[in-house]
């Protein structure tokens, strides 16, 4: 069958990205083709796009999304045609329709809907794997969150603060400050106003934070490892202003026998119970009302430029999504 997908045939700028017709072939063993309702937009859709992260060429952008069966392939009785499946961590989610291998799909439950399981997946997951996973959180942890009014700072925030962690975060404008702290954060800094670094320092009383949760990256890590306390981690898990410069190990120790990890989601869903086990926490806690995902804004498939725009300006809240016409 024919697909529209956005395609990149070389890295580059967003307008790089062009709107394609391609075959998607009936599943093979092991296989499911999804008719996609609902696309998620995420930082790592630019890093592909741009060259940063290499990927095969021509290559079709997305990793996340939300649909309905509509084919099955040899081998596979978990999907009947006509369920309703989400799934991260899986390309070519830009499209109309795709293949997506049996076991990277997980079925929604009937309180959540195809667009907010697209926009939640793959940044609850996240926030899941950050909370709960990369360290487990306790009570009376505080913790610094950069980009907290983002799609993933927003849900992070609020994982931390049900775990019972303190969370200050940083944004950039007043009205982001204000999601933050609906979000749960105890305290919001605003990073162009004020060394949040120093001030981190000044609300826990010199101590510095347990941990520090980074997806900007080059333009906060410094002020990230100064926010520490002793023995202390930097959770780096994204580069939304560039990558981290080459850096001097030995700087940890002077700094207090810091620790710095650099996670990703793949690692910690790479096995089907992991992947069962943190998408059932996010969908349980997204029916409940415990979890909110802000839609920031949907855009058609084919104004997947303006959306990667605004998601590279910084001045987008909430999640970013992209909708293909077919019927949720």
């Amino acid at each position: 069958m024919k697909s529209r997908a956005i395609r990149i045939r070389e890295p580059g700028a967003s307008d790089r990205l062009e709107l394609a017709e391609i075959d998607v072939p009936e599943p093979g063993a092991g296989e499911v083709r999804v008719a996609i309702s609902t696309a998620g937009v995420n930082y790592i859709d630019t890093y592909q796009r741009s060259g940063l992260y290499r990927v095969p060429l021509p290559f079709t952008l997305g990793l996340e999304g939300a649909g309905r069966v509509e084919a099955v392939g040899d081998g596979v009785t978990r999907w009947c045609v006509g369920d309703r499946v989400a799934w991260a961590m899986a390309p070519g989610s830009y499209a109309d329709a795709m293949l997506v291998p049996a076991e990277r799909l997980v079925a929604l439950p009937d309180a959540v809907s195809e667009e907010l399981a697209a926009a939640t997946l793959l940044q609850g997951m996240t926030a899941h794997y950050l909370t709960h996973g990369v360290r487990e959180t306790r009570p009376g942890d505080v913790a610094l969150v950069h980009a907290a009014a983002g799609g993933t700072g927003g849900l992070l925030v609020q994982m931390l603060v049900r775990a019972g962690a303190r969370v200050i975060a940083t944004c950039g404008t007043m009205t982001k400050a204000e999601l933050a702290r609906t979000a749960g954060a105890s305290d919001v800094i605003l990073y162009d106003e004020e060394d949040f670094a120093a001030r981190t320092r000044a609300l826990t009383d010199g101590r510095g934070v347990d941990v520090v949760y980074d997806a900007v990256g080059r333009a906060t890590f410094e002020g990230s490892l100064a926010s520490l306390r002793s023995r202390g981690l930097l959770c780096l898990y994204g580069q939304a202003s560039g990558p981290v410069p080459p850096f001097d190990l030995n700087r940890l120790n002077d700094l207090g026998s810091l620790f710095v990890t650099r996670p990703s989601l793949g690692h910690y869903v790479a096995d089907r119970a992991s992947l069962e086990g943190r998408a059932d926490a996010v969908f349980e806690a997204v029916a409940r009302g415990e979890l909110v995902q802000r839609i920031g804004a949907r855009h058609p498939l084919e104004a997947a430029r303006r959306a990667h725009d605004e998601l590279e300006s910084r001045a987008t809240t909430g999640k970013l999504v992209l909708t293909t016409g077919n019927v949720a």
